[in-house]
This record gives C-alpha cells, sequence and structure tokens, in this order.
C-alpha cells in the first residue's frame, strides 16, 4: 500500500472516529437537554397544581364552610384535589399530551386509582419518608414519558375529616362517591402522589435527527477533505517523489546522467531533489 493510500486511510478513519463520537455526544446531550426541559415543564405544572390546591384549602374552603351547612359538600368548591385536577382539564385543551394526576392507592374518586407504576412511586415513597420527589423516562400507553411525582401524606387532622371514618365525613360526600373506598386512612401514611406526565418520544426522535444529520453532514465533509487530501498528495508528494526513484533508478543504470535535477520546492521533497542532484554529480564525476 502506497503512501498516499495509507494517509487516506489513517485520516478517513480518524476523521469518522470523530464524525461518530460527535453523533453520540450531540444525541446524549439533546437527549438531556429534552428530559431537563421535560423536568422544568413538570415541575411548573405541578406546583401551579399544589398553588391551587392551597388556595382552595386556605382561602376558599373556610369562606364556603361559613355559607353552608356542616354536612354539605360541593367537590368543586370544597375538595383541593378536585380544584387541581378540574385546573389541569382546562388547561389541557391546549396542552393535550400532558397528564396530571393524583394516583391514590384507595381513592374516593375512581378515575383517581393508581395504576401499576404510581402503584411502585407510592410504595417508594413510602419506604422512604425522606424522599420528596421521584422522576425518570418510563412507556406509558405505548409512549415513552418522562414523569415527575411528589407524595402525598396525610399530614394533618383535615385530611381524616374526609377520609377517616366514613360515619364523620360529610353526607353529601358519602352520597357522591359511596363509604366503601376512600376511607379509613391514617395519619403520616402516604396515600397517594402528584404524578406529571410528559410526552418525550418527539423530542428523543429530534435528538437522533439531528445525531444523524450530524454524522451525514460530517462523512459528507470528510469525504470531501479526504479528496482534497487525494488531489494534494498526488500533486505535491507522492508525483514529485515517484519522479525521483525513476531517476534515481535511471543513475543506478548510469542513464540520463547529463539531465540535472531542478528542485521545485523548499521543503523535505526540495532536499531530497537536491540530495539527488548531489549524487547525480558525484557519479558523473567518479565516472570521468
Amino acid at each position: 500500500m502506497g503512501i498516499r493510500m495509507r494517509s487516506i486511510l489513517v485520516m478517513g478513519i480518524l476523521g469518522l472516529l470523530a464524525t461518530a463520537v460527535i453523533g453520540i455526544t450531540s444525541y446524549k446531550l439533546s437527549v438531556d437537554n429534552a428530559l431537563s426541559e421535560a423536568k422544568s415543564k413538570s415541575n411548573i405544572i405541578l406546583n401551579y397544581a399544589m398553588a391551587s390546591k392551597k388556595y382552595m384549602a386556605q382561602v376558599q374552603k373556610p369562606l364556603v364552610q361559613e355559607l353552608i351547612e356542616k354536612d354539605r359538600f360541593y367537590p368543586e368548591l370544597m375538595s383541593g384535589f378536585v380544584v387541581a385536577r378540574g385546573t389541569f382539564e382546562l388547561f389541557k385543551e391546549s396542552s393535550p399530551d400532558y397528564i396530571f394526576k393524583q394516583a391514590t392507592l384507595d381513592p374516593l374518586n375512581p378515575s383517581n386509582r393508581a395504576d401499576a407504576d404510581e402503584i411502585e412511586f407510592i410504595k417508594n415513597f413510602d419506604q422512604n419518608p425522606a424522599l420528596k420527589s421521584a422522576e425518570g423516562r418510563i412507556i406509558k400507553n405505548g409512549t415513552e414519558v418522562f414523569y415527575f411525582a411528589q407524595p402525598i401524606r396525610t399530614n394533618s387532622a383535615n385530611c381524616l375529616t374526609c377520609h377517616g371514618d366514613p360515619y364523620d365525613a360529610p353526607k353529601d360526600q358519602v352520597e357522591i362517591y359511596g363509604d366503601e373506598t376512600g376511607y379509613n386512612w391514617e395519619m403520616n401514611d402516604t396515600v397517594a402522589a402528584f404524578v406529571v406526565y410528559i410526552p418525550t418520544a418527539a423530542a428523543i426522535a429530534a435528538a437522533k435527527k439531528l445525531s444523524l444529520t450530524l454524522v451525514l453532514v460530517g462523512s459528507g465533509g470528510i469525504l470531501v477533505i479526504l479528496l482534497i487530501l487525494w488531489f494534494f498528495l498526488d500533486r505535491s508528494v507522492v508525483l514529485p517523489i515517484v519522479q525521483l526513484a525513476e531517476r534515481t533508478e535511471n543513475f543506478s543504470l548510469g542513464e540520463h546522467l547529463d539531465d540535472p535535477i531542478v528542485a521545485k520546492s523548499k521543503d523535505e521533497i526540495g532536499t531530497l531533489s537536491k540530495a539527488i542532484e548531489r549524487l547525480r554529480i558525484s557519479l558523473v564525476k567518479l565516472l570521468q
């Protein structure tokens, strides 16, 4: 294998390795950025839901209780969970891909019942009381999503007013939801989790597309560079060396000794040309 081919091969391999590293790095950075953005969005959604729930509990519910009888219960006015979910349903009209859920082990409302993944979230929170949140990527309804979850614990007596003994709960609540589920909670139990799901499939696909584009562009650029190097090496290195090799072969046979070698460059090829020219002169003098 000649110098030209070896040089092109080495440079091509190095170029392809560099392109692969750039593509992989770009994909990883794009995915990390997509997940970071998903986490930021989920935090915003969850914080807003929690703020709605807190406002209802601290401001709206006390005012409503002053205006109605003791056993009256209007979920849309008195339940922080219902308010948070209802607010999100309105938000979801403009962002249908996002999912917010109050995943509960034993809910009043059947739509809040935790699925298999959410049960694991709640168990993890229950086993690790210091854990404030959890996040990750899972497959939901056949699509990859980023989830962000926060635990719901019965840390106040108000929780047990509605979720303790069903006989102590507001009568309207029992009429609406029944008395079989959503009761007999105990203080400091981890009973549920707020979970936000953010779709990541589009972002991951975009990251793959970007990485593939970079690899293709990089490969095309390397091909162009290799062609330029091929032309440069052929004109500036390989061809002059071949010509000097032919002249040296002629000298060894005693041919063309009267044809001087002219150095056309001042680089290593020029230095070699001058050396062979001195050899030619020495051979001529020796033969004379």
